[in-house]
């Protein structure tokens, strides 16, 4: 691909959540400061929440990554799932063995068991489920139950929501009222502001191995900025596909044409900027 021909030791603009690549600006730091306050404090629930694209994946790692030896984790990527599918899935993730054939009562037995072991080691569980506007209601609602179990110092578990804004909506219905009275610290993810975007554009590239000049122009970052909102992940996408061009014309820098042919070609950022980057319009 174009590595060589920048002079990349992997690509700067994959889409995979990876911690190295993390990029702190205000909204992202904010949240992490937030989410390791939170469990510090021993709260029972936390929510995190963001449009599609802003990172919500990558900062759930991030925050994963960050917590000492005293933490205990789990991380449960897809919580589309029955309860006591879910509490299966808790109780391997955590290393607590459970019958397979036990009912849902028997289960949470086992799990109070072992995370009153864990209490005991003097270790502290959190547990992190991504996605969670998905949750059915009485799947949350199993969880609340969980964030019951508690010694007389803290609670045994700790949950973190991360979700797309939908997952308010959800929280608002009457039948899990409970649970949203529990959630003590929130926080909302933003985009990148337009000076933010050019230092996670230029982040990026030195942890990808740039050392060059200036690679894109400042036309090309204004247009890359209009293009995807802030949005990193489209941010991304777009950045990847400029690249790609420039390469493909053997050029050493990407220029605002790159960027407007990578907009044409992805519809997500076409609807969002596009007005803005046809001539006379805008």
């Amino acid at each position: 691909m174009y590595q060589a021909h920048f002079g990349f030791g992997e690509p700067p603009f994959g889409i995979t959540p990876d911690t190295s690549f993390f990029f702190a600006f205000t909204s992202y730091q904010e949240a992490l400061n937030t989410l390791l306050v939170a469990v510090q404090s021993g709260e029972g629930f936390i929510k995190i929440t963001g449009e599609v694209g802003t990172g919500k994946t990558l900062l759930c790692r991030k925050f994963l990554a960050s917590l000492d030896e005293g933490f205990v984790s789990a991380y449960i990527p897809n919580p589309y799932l029955e309860p006591r599918t879910l509490l299966m899935a808790v109780a391997e993730d955590l290393g607590i063995a459970v019958d397979v054939s036990a009912d849902q009562h028997h289960l949470l037995k086992a799990l109070t068991q072992g995370l009153m072991d864990f209490a005991r080691e003097g270790r502290r569980v959190v547990l992190c489920l991504d996605e969670a506007q998905a949750m059915p209601l009485e799947t949350l609602e199993a969880l609340r139950l969980l964030t019951n179990l508690e010694t007389e110092k803290r609670k045994l578990l700790q949950i973190v929501l991360f979700g797309q804004p939908e997952l308010d909506g959800k929280l608002d219905q009457a039948s899990i009222r409970q649970l949203k009275q529990r959630i003590s610290f929130h926080y909302r993810l933003g985009e990148l502001g337009r000076a933010e975007l050019e230092d996670y554009v230029a982040h990026r590239l030195a942890i990808a191995g740039y050392a060059g000049g200036k690679l894109f122009t400042q036309s090309a970052l204004l247009q890359l900025y209009r293009a995807s909102g802030g949005v990193p992940r489209l941010v991304n996408i777009l950045a990847h596909k400029a690249l790609l061009l420039a390469y493909g014309q053997g050029r050493m820098q990407v220029e605002a044409r790159h960027v407007r042919a990578a907009v044409a070609d992805t519809p997500a950022a076409r609807r969002l900027g596009w007005r803005w980057l046809v001539p006379g319009l805008g």
